[in-house]
């Protein structure tokens, strides 16, 4: 499909081409609330299937159901928007590609969240600090002193690298806008009907489950290209990240989650994990890497070079395994 899409001159190039362009676009503008986002009606085909789906019985069955329609859906308007696209002229068509793959990615969005608790926290305002974190994490911040603040900051950065940067790259190396987009759907399914609760255990069953296999192979790639960027960021303890995340990574509730947080934590010296709250809630969660030093605010400023480094490093390695295949 991609090879098709991208013949104006070899394929790869082209396809590095859309992928660099994509990037520099969410760099520049990130998500402008003026500019109508594919993630937004994915949200609310979701939120009204859930509505008329999620009730009476065989729960993880209509789970199944939505799981599928959702992906199916969002894949053929996706591969008709390209292809038609395309169809009018090249040219078209690799703008279609570059609008839509900028979409599935977050790369000036997440730097900026994690800035804004960073800009009131060094400058000692711990109220609007907890403020901006609880825009991102879903746990109690309220009451969070600063080494928390920062945890939960660097947690997100090390986290969403994955699900917001470099998975929907991968994806889209592999086919396009289509499966990007296709990614970026499963993601949003595994955000809204994903939980462990009574409404969506059985409902949200088989989009918590396809969203860790689509997350399998990027999670892992994503700590490799982390752990190689870390040769050039200074200060990094690269044995000390790849013996931690061997540790260390399948301690986390997710199976791929764990991989990003344990490297950050192992390059870094720092511990993550621990103990949070959620609705005042006690929640236990495993510790990742040896608490070599205390956590600073600076950490913050560390966690998004890393952030940088993996998906540059990413992207390297993707087109690189991408032209071998071919």
């Amino acid at each position: 499909m991609l090879v098709h899409f991208t013949t104006i001159y070899d394929p790869v190039v082209s396809l590095c081409f859309i992928l660099i362009v994509a990037i520099l676009l969410d760099l520049a503008i990130g998500d402008p609330r003026w500019l109508p986002h594919p993630v937004v009606s994915m949200g609310k085909l979701i939120g009204f299937l859930d509505g008329r789906w999620n009730h009476g019985e065989n729960r993880r069955l209509k789970g199944i159901y939505l799981t599928t329609t959702v992906v199916l859906v969002i894949f053929f308007i996706s591969f008709l928007v390209v292809y038609l696209s395309y169809q009018l002229h090249p040219t078209a068509g690799i703008c279609a590609q570059i609008f839509l793959i900028s979409s599935t990615i977050a790369i000036k969005g997440l730097s900026a969240a994690a800035k804004a608790v960073l800009i009131p926290l060094v400058a000692g305002d711990l109220v609007e600090a907890r403020k901006q974190l609880s825009m991102v994490v879903g746990r109690d911040t309220q009451n969070l002193p600063e080494s928390d603040i920062v945890r939960g900051t660097v947690e997100t950065v090390a986290e969403n690298t994955v699900d917001g940067i470099t998975a929907p790259l991968f994806w889209a190396v592999v086919g396009g806008a289509p499966l990007a987009m296709v990614y970026r759907a499963i993601n949003t399914l595994d955000s809204m009907v994903g939980y462990k609760n009574e409404r969506y255990e059985q409902f949200g069953w088989a989009s918590a489950r396809l969203d860790d296999v689509v997350n399998w192979i990027p999670a892992r790639l994503t700590a490799l290209s982390i752990w190689l960027a870390a040769f050039v960021i200074k200060g990094s303890k690269k044995k000390h990240g790849w013996k931690i995340t061997w540790r260390d990574a399948n301690k986390h509730p997710s199976p791929n989650s764990g991989w990003s947080e344990a490297m950050v934590a192992g390059l870094m010296g720092i511990q993550l994990g621990g103990i949070n709250y959620y609705g005042h809630q006690k929640s236990v969660r495993a510790t990742m890497g040896n608490r070599l030093k205390q956590l600073t605010s600076n950490d913050i400023t560390r966690s998004i070079r890393y952030m940088h480094g993996g998906w540059l490093v990413f992207l390297a390695i993707s087109v690189c395994l991408l032209q071998l295949i071919r």
